[in-house]
């Protein structure tokens, strides 16, 4: 109960399965369930450095902004106000598929040394069906490389943060490649604090593969478009609560 107390004192971000998954469901983790902290993971989960930065600072870099662009870059990628869905519209779930990994690294840019392929940033807002933003929702990205191969022993192109005051997500990254019997994806998995977790994937519009993929669906298709130095694509998740 102490520990409870000492997070909603000092503003501690709530527990989420990234950090304690709970694999039984994915049902989310409430007080009397979380199981407490080694010293080492208070310090990664509160001494993090400030969202805007990380995320200006990711998507600057995809576009080949200047640094006198940084404060700018959100507004380039994103319209000051998200489009509000239709009630029903609530984001669809999909298969977590065979290489998920938990606890994978908080970070907004998955461009390692070595990592290679077309330069993409994604980038959206997480919203609730009445189109409120859902500012610190943990989004999980993982995806294969340019030669559509999965890292199971590393964290290459695994990543997870969290949402801004806005509710927005971006990611820097790169196209992923294709694989026998898929056509080109990301995997995600979308929490709100201490709420369902939402795992589905996104897709590229045009490609190939999209109709012999029994698994692709249409309604969750990037937006794309060409940036001077990759590709920008947007998507707006929408969870299932008001």
């Amino acid at each position: 109960m102490a520990t409870v107390v000492a997070r909603v004192l000092i503003g501690l971000p709530p527990i989420y399965y990234m950090m304690y998954p709970n694999r039984k469901g994915e049902r989310p983790m409430t007080s009397d369930r979380r199981i407490k902290s080694t010293r080492r993971e208070f310090l990664e989960t509160t001494l993090t450095v400030p969202a805007a930065y990380l995320l200006a600072s990711s998507v600057r870099s995809a576009l080949g902004l200047a640094t006198a662009d940084v404060l700018a870059a959100p507004q380039q990628v994103l319209p000051a106000t998200p489009a509000c869905p239709d009630p029903d519209d609530v984001t669809v779930a999909q298969t977590e598929g065979p290489f998920f990994k938990p606890r994978s690294p908080q970070r907004t840019s998955l461009m390692d040394p070595g990592v290679t392929g077309t330069k993409i940033v994604i980038a959206g807002f997480v919203l609730t069906r009445t189109c409120r933003p859902v500012p610190r929702a943990l989004v999980d990205f993982w995806h294969a490389d340019d030669r559509g191969q999965y890292d199971n022993t590393g964290f290459r192109l695994r990543g997870h943060q969290f949402t801004d005051e806005a509710g927005r997500y971006y990611l820097e990254t790169i196209v992923p490649g294709l694989y026998t019997g898929r056509t080109r994806h990301y995997h995600v998995k979308v929490q709100a604090a201490n709420q369902p977790i939402l795992t589905t994937q996104l897709y590229f519009p045009g490609e190939s593969r999209n109709d012999s993929d029994g698994i692709f669906n249409r309604r969750l298709l990037l937006a794309v478009r060409e940036a001077p130095t990759g590709k920008v694509g947007t998507y707006n998740f929408v969870l299932d609560q008001r």
